[in-house]
């Protein structure tokens, strides 16, 4: 596994002057210059997926060479620019190690919509061939890289929920994530009923406005609904943010 798959070494290319191997937070610190998001979380994920083998020390820490850490940024980068599967780019990366001349897979459907301002959108359901994006149990848990006990217990507080076919809206992968993050600061579910409780009361505020647009007979004013509450979520979102920088300050 020593080949960088993705055209370069962008970020991480000015950090192996010494070419000694690296720690996993060491290796954490170079990649988040090109991927703030990375955790050494994730790594480890990608490690128990095949698609980086670093060495191992005789106490157990592993060991990053720098084409390791080469080959992680290519990873994430076909993941970022590509929304390829896992087991797509460990094929794709096995295929070049090997010697092979093979094509990079074609880009796929990004799993999730875009992040903007904070807020993540949904389709516009007047725009053609719209429909509402939706997981497996087995996806929602790849994609959150999480355990299943784990969302057995932020179902079990209200934090996510199936649809009605047993399948999960798109957006659980986002709140997946998100809870499993805070979960590493010590926050368990039940100290973030309350956040989900005042999302539904601020949704409510949203339905009581647009509401009477969406039963309108004019599909434009159907369509003006969905983008009013997108803009008023936007606001929701932002004005959250700000009194909570606020209340930090306070204190």
């Amino acid at each position: 596994m020593q080949r960088n798959p993705s055209g370069g070494a962008g970020a991480t290319g000015a950090a192996f002057a010494d070419g000694k191997p690296m720690s996993i937070g060491a290796v954490l610190n170079v990649l988040r210059d090109e991927f703030p998001e990375v955790t050494i979380s994730k790594i480890r994920f990608l490690e128990a997926e095949g698609l980086v083998e670093p060495q191992r020390t005789p106490s157990g820490y592993r060991k990053f060479t720098p084409a390791d850490v080469q080959r992680l940024a290519g990873v994430l980068r076909l993941q970022r620019d590509h929304y390829l599967p896992l087991k797509v780019i460990r094929e794709y990366l096995d295929a070049m190690e090997r010697g092979e001349q093979v094509p990079l897979p074609a880009p796929a459907a990004p799993p999730a919509r875009e992040l903007v301002d904070g807020l993540e959108a949904w389709p516009d359901p007047a725009a053609e061939g719209a429909t509402a994006a939706r997981v497996g149990r087995a996806e929602l848990l790849a994609a959150a890289e999480v355990e299943e006990s784990d969302l057995a217990d932020w179902e079990a507080y209200g934090l996510i929920a199936p649809v009605a076919d047993g399948a999960y809206d798109v957006e659980a992968v986002t709140v997946a994530k998100l809870v499993a993050e805070l979960g590493r600061f010590g926050l368990e579910p039940r100290h973030l009923r309350a956040i989900k409780a005042s999302a539904e009361r601020e949704a409510g505020l949203v339905e009581q406005i647009v509401a009477p647009l969406r039963r309108h007979r004019n599909p434009q004013t159907r369509a003006h609904a969905e983008a009013t509450a997108r803009e008023l979520a936007t606001l929701s979102v932002r004005l959250h943010a700000a009194l909570l920088q606020a209340a930090l300050r306070v204190r």
